[in-house]
Parts: structure tokens; sequence; C-alpha cells
């Protein structure tokens, strides 16, 4: 069963593991990010973060978690987006094309839904 819990989009945290969480179109940042975001862009100095060789299995696990619980989000603005697409008669090979795959490949993976 897929997580449906919402999480953002950069690192992957919860929404029960983060003060705020702001939602847009398919996507969701944390004010942590946020955080991140307005120092990098005022200038500041961005805080290191730890290589991935240096971080423990469990730290490693735990981040893997996080980042694979996002995709649950992602898949379901996409079908979303499929199929407002097809309700305006977009055709599968269109969407296909923008999604880098075949129309057949579009089809089969959305179509049941439609």
């Amino acid at each position: 069963m897929p997580d449906t819990a919402m999480r953002c989009s950069f690192c992957g945290k919860d929404k029960s593991e983060v003060d705020r969480l702001i939602a847009g179109p398919g996507v969701f940042i944390c004010n942590e990010c946020v955080g991140l975001c307005e120092q990098l862009l005022s200038g500041r100095p961005m805080p290191s973060f730890p290589p991935l060789d240096g971080k423990s299995d469990d730290e490693l696990l735990a981040d893997m978690a996080r980042l694979y619980a996002t995709r649950g989000q992602v898949e379901t603005a996409v079908q979303d987006r499929v199929l407002r697409l097809r309700s305006r008669s977009v055709t599968w090979a269109r969407i296909g094309e923008a999604l880098g795959i075949s129309r057949q490949s579009a089809w089969e993976r959305f179509s049941g839904e439609e």
C-alpha cells in the first residue's frame, strides 16, 4: 500500500516531523527547506551536508525511506494531470512525448484509471 502521508518533496520529511508543510501543485515544501532557500537567496553561507559515506546504515535507510515515500505524491500529481489532459482529448501520443515515453507506454501506465 503506498504511503499517502504528506511529505516535503525536497527532504522527504513527514508533516509530523516539521513545524509547517506548504502545499503547491502536487508538491510540498517544509519550513526547514524554506529556511535553507531563504539562506541561499540571501547570500548567507549554506550549511554543509554530511557526505553520504559518512552516514550510518540507519541514517541512510531513514533517508532512503523518506525519499521513497515522496514518490506517491508525485505519482498522484502526474495521474491527475493525465486525467485532466485526457478529459480535454489530448492524445496519448502527446502525453507520452511530454513524459519521454511512448504513446503505448503512457496508455498502459495511465489508462486504467481513466
